[in-house]
């Protein structure tokens, strides 16, 4: 798993590191709440461990920040202010736990495994909503049975991944799905293909549906994340 530790103080995060590492995952610190956001929204994390007092952006400022453009990585919000008003803005802002300092490394680990344990939403609605043979959205006309796929009643050619993923999203539009879900749903059990792999297929797809692939309209980037189809 890949940890981003969102922490100033360096002991403490010194600390946060050496505990999650030994758990046999990869961590990055980052020092500022400005550095922290950019480093979430470009890289692809399993966890955020976020401080809520940084400098630069304090971490609820970087926790909505993250929300707002639809990051869904768990998080981690971390604070010496155990008050059930600091409690309740930090999951306002959309955090999903919450840790008081000090605490111990167990219990560090104990709440990062919860969260890593816990479904996203996206897998959620893909689990338990029946999806239909036929899906339209906007100009995409897919029809699953006969694996036929048209762009504004235009044929279009796509290889049997391409049909795959580009059904997966386009039958959930705005669902946000990490490469992992694309991967682990698509392609199962290959073990030769790679996130890089999801990278590739959707810009393959995004040349044969879109009109600008420089400025796509239909498979839409959720930086950090993964992709989602326009629900606009």
């Amino acid at each position: 798993m890949r940890i981003l530790v969102i922490e100033d103080e360096a002991k403490m995060a010194g600390f946060i590191k050496r505990g999650l590492e030994e758990e046999g995952s990869a961590v990055d610190v980052s020092p500022d709440g400005q550095d922290g956001l950019y480093r979430a929204m470009t890289g692809s994390y399993d966890l955020i461990v976020l401080d809520i007092t940084l400098p630069l952006m304090d971490g609820l400022d970087v926790c909505r920040r993250l929300r707002d453009e639809q990051v869904s990585t768990p998080i981690l919000l971390l604070t010496a202010r155990d008050t059930v008003e600091m409690k309740v803005q930090g999951l306002d802002s959309g955090a999903d736990d919450y840790l008081t300092k000090p605490f111990g490394v167990r219990e560090l680990v104990a709440r990062a495994r919860a969260l890593l344990r816990r479904p996203r939403a996206s897998q959620l609605v893909e689990d338990q909503t029946p999806t239909p043979d036929v899906v339209t959205a906007g100009l995409v006309r897919l029809d699953r049975p006969r694996r036929q796929a048209h762009l504004d009643s235009r044929a279009i050619e796509l290889t049997p991944h391409e049909f795959d993923v580009l059904y997966l999203l386009a039958a959930h539009p705005g669902i946000v799905f990490t490469r992992e879900m694309l991967l682990e749903r698509v392609w199962k059990n290959d073990t030769h293909v790679t996130e890089r792999s999801v990278d590739t297929l959707i810009k393959r797809l995004r040349q044969k549906i879109e009109v600008d692939t420089g400025d796509p309209q239909l498979i839409l980037t959720v930086w950090g994340t993964g992709y989602k189809f326009n629900d606009a």
